[in-house]
């Protein structure tokens, strides 16, 4: 059902090489760039997740409450993954590891503090 996700951000360029590194972990690429915003997916017809300057020309600001979830297919995945964004300049959020008995995630927010997870589910 859901087919992107943008996230704002008020450094392009920052926001640009964070999600080039993280994302690149996983295999996406960019699909597609415009002067203010990039989207990474696996493929054009698979979810993607881009980052933009507001369309409105205000700052952009985080939601609280809102985090975006990336899907991997093995816990190994998840720890490189979470260790790379922190390694990237994102801030922890919660560490890497299982969350009862068949969810294993780590959580962080990016260097605009938008909050992501990577996680596992057996």
């Amino acid at each position: 059902m859901i087919g992107y996700i943008t996230l704002g951000t008020n450094d392009l360029a920052r926001a640009t090489a964070f999600y080039d590194a993280l994302l690149a972990e996983i295999g996406a690429k960019r699909l597609w760039e415009s002067d203010r915003g990039i989207a990474w997916g696996i493929a054009w017809d698979k979810p993607s997740l881009g980052v933009m300057r507001p369309y409105d020309g205000q700052a952009a600001s985080v939601g609280n409450g809102v985090m975006v979830a990336l899907a991997v297919a093995k816990p190994e995945q998840v720890d490189r993954l979470y260790r790379r964004a922190i390694e990237l300049g994102a801030k922890d959020e919660g560490a890497n590891g299982p969350r009862g008995d068949k969810f294993y995630a780590g959580y962080f927010r990016d260097p605009d503090g938008n909050k992501l997870n990577v996680f596992f589910m057996t």
